[in-house]
């Protein structure tokens, strides 16, 4: 099943398009997308027999996040070992999380806005719980799960490196750092959801490759971290980590450039296209700032997720 927010409503995606939830259950569903998972199972049991006549064809710029309002936002740092080796870490013993802030979502096409000159791409794999989660095992974290999208973890490392202490969770949170999308796709739509390739370009070279299925942390263990401290609620969302290739690995750093299209896919669920604009008021000559900043660390676990 694959399910898309379409001009700011749930939609079902189909062979005949894009058909309206609210309008085809008769008002049985809420035009507003986040109300879905409130009643996930109700809605999947409907969409399985739902009538497909009402179908209309839709363009990627009607597409929204999916999940656009989320109440909690976790993002998991050195998720794949080889990221962790790009950045000098040890793969971790337990997950490390962060937040991202829901003003910086934005759908899966667009232009967005270079605070500085040094934004760096991070490709993932995102999840979107469908049912409430509260000290769950990992062998029912799927259970929890209303789909998978993706999405990029778009860093501002001069942000994330001001100070004494790393700003990871404003660093990636300025507007428009959170895409999502195009599409949600029920874990049950997909070969393996475990094993997924995951892959970004930069103006049509490949600069991250990797596999779901070398996740440190998988998507069921996860949930079974997360929901170990606080309850996961319908709609939360889980950014699940990068994989190696990212531009701050680079010597020297490479970041993304005003007119640059990035495009960001997932094996099964589909891409994000988005290009770039300086902003009017951007922070320049970040680049010797944040090489100086990554060689004055004492401590490796500082280093940026």
């Amino acid at each position: 099943m694959r399910i898309a927010n379409v001009s700011g409503r749930p939609a079902l995606i189909t062979a005949a398009g894009a058909l309206d939830v609210a309008r085809a259950s008769g008002g049985q569903f809420s035009p507003d997308p986040h109300a879905l998972y409130e009643r996930w199972d109700e809605f999947t049991d409907w969409a399985r027999s739902a009538p497909a006549t009402d179908a209309r064809p839709y363009s990627s710029a009607e597409l929204g996040p999916p999940s656009p309002r989320p109440a909690q936002v976790f993002a998991i740092g050195t998720n794949y070992s080889s990221h962790s080796a790009e950045v000098g870490l040890a793969v971790p013993d337990w997950p490390s999380v962060f937040t991202k802030y829901v003003t910086s979502f934005t759908g899966p096409t667009g232009e967005i806005e270079l605070p500085s000159d040094a934004v760096d791409w991070e490709v993932e794999l995102v999840v979107v719980i469908g049912r409430s989660a509260r000290a769950v095992s990992a062998e029912q974290g799927w259970d929890h799960v209303a789909g998978l999208t993706v999405g990029q973890d778009l860093s501002d490392r001069e942000v994330q490196l001001r100070g004494p202490l790393p700003q990871v969770s404003v660093g990636k949170s300025l507007p428009g750092f959170s895409p999502t999308g195009p599409v949600l796709v029920t874990p049950d739509d997909l070969p393996d959801p475990d094993a997924l390739e995951i892959s970004c370009s930069v103006d049509g070279t490949t600069v991250q490759w990797g596999n779901t299925r070398d996740l440190v942390f998988s998507v069921p263990v996860l949930i079974a971290e997360l929901s170990a401290m606080v309850p996961l609620l319908p709609g939360d969302v889980i950014f699940t980590g990068t994989p190696d290739g990212v531009g701050l690995s680079h010597r020297p750093p490479r970041f993304l450039r005003p007119g640059q299209e990035l495009v960001s896919r997932i094996e099964g669920i589909g891409e994000m296209r988005h290009t770039f604009r300086a902003a009017e008021h951007a922070r320049r000559g970040s680049d010797r700032h944040v090489v100086e900043r990554l060689q004055s660390m004492a401590q490796p676990n500082t280093a940026p997720a």
